[in-house]
């Protein structure tokens, strides 16, 4: 993936923290390795890629992951940055693509796109300026490991539609890259399905942990729905979350694993939750 002139950040899911609710009917059964940490279907791992494999390894077709995206200011890595280096080199010669959720409009529609750029900054203005490129860099570390990456390529027409939404840009832009994302990734499944050398890979999705959800709370917000029944039910979502960035506001305290996640007790390790199923959230060890 080279670094273009110019990227249409499409970090906005996580930009007004994540509001993901989901939850199944019945106690989640607990994972069948690591070690149990609590009531909430919750184990612990000497490492991220043995919780992360835990988490996949209902043979899905496709992967949703998504990242509470990080803060300004973080000083902790990133999960875009954890996933690069220790989970992306997981699907080596298992995932045929991953597509990252930065948007490319075509270049016709440059005045649109900066428009919708300046409606989304109430959003980006409070993530970290290194979002961005290191998402790039997740691309170009996917095509090292033989993994296709790619981007969002909404057309001129949909840069109008998010520009004209006025004061509901932002929601606007949200469909968009849900509608966007379903629409690559199942032309991504179905092209695998004719191939020879990419039959039964998986397609890998990386984006704001509100997009991938199975039970949203906004559902025109996610692509998840939309893929899952495509791939009938062969779809795992798993958002990564950096201990560090949790905080005690209503928008994390929403999240169905928030009151089980105790720092002190469980900073040490990764701890992978199952909120539903095929839903995990996977917290990372707290940085030392």
């Amino acid at each position: 993936m080279r670094r273009p002139a110019w990227i249409l950040a499409a970090l906005i899911a996580c930009g007004r923290h994540p509001t993901s609710t989901s939850t199944s009917t019945s106690t989640p059964t607990p994972t069948r390795h690591g070690v149990p940490c609590g009531a909430f279907a919750c184990a612990q791992y000497d490492s991220a890629s043995d919780a992360f494999l835990e988490a996949i390894a209902g043979d899905p077709l496709v992967v949703g992951v998504g990242e509470a995206h990080a803060p300004r200011g973080a000083d902790a890595p990133s999960a875009a940055k954890h996933f690069t280096e220790d989970l992306l080199p997981l699907f080596a010669g298992r995932a045929s693509d991953l597509l990252v959720e930065l948007m490319m409009p075509p270049n016709g529609c440059v005045d649109a796109t900066a428009e919708v750029r300046d409606k989304q900054q109430p959003a980006t203005s409070r993530q970290a300026k290194t979002n961005q490129g290191e998402y790039v860099a997740m691309g170009e570390r996917a095509r090292a490991l033989g993994i296709v990456p790619d981007m969002l390529r909404p057309t001129c027409r949909d840069m109008d539609a998010v520009r004209d939404a006025g004061a509901d840009a932002i929601s606007a832009s949200l469909e968009l890259i849900a509608s966007l994302t379903s629409a690559q990734s199942r032309r991504l499944v179905e092209r695998d399905a004719r191939s020879d050398a990419d039959r039964g890979k998986m397609v890998v999705i990386y984006g704001g942990m509100l997009h991938n959800d199975l039970a949203p709370s906004s559902p025109r917000w996610s692509y998840a729905v939309d893929v899952d029944a495509y791939v009938r039910g062969r779809f795992v979502a798993i958002d990564l979350v950096v201990p560090e960035f949790i905080t005690d506001d209503a928008a994390w305290r929403s999240l169905p694993w928030w009151p089980h996640y105790d720092p002190a007790r469980l900073g040490a390790k990764a701890t992978l939750f199952r909120t539903a199923d095929r839903s995990f959230t996977l917290v990372f060890a707290k940085t030392t």
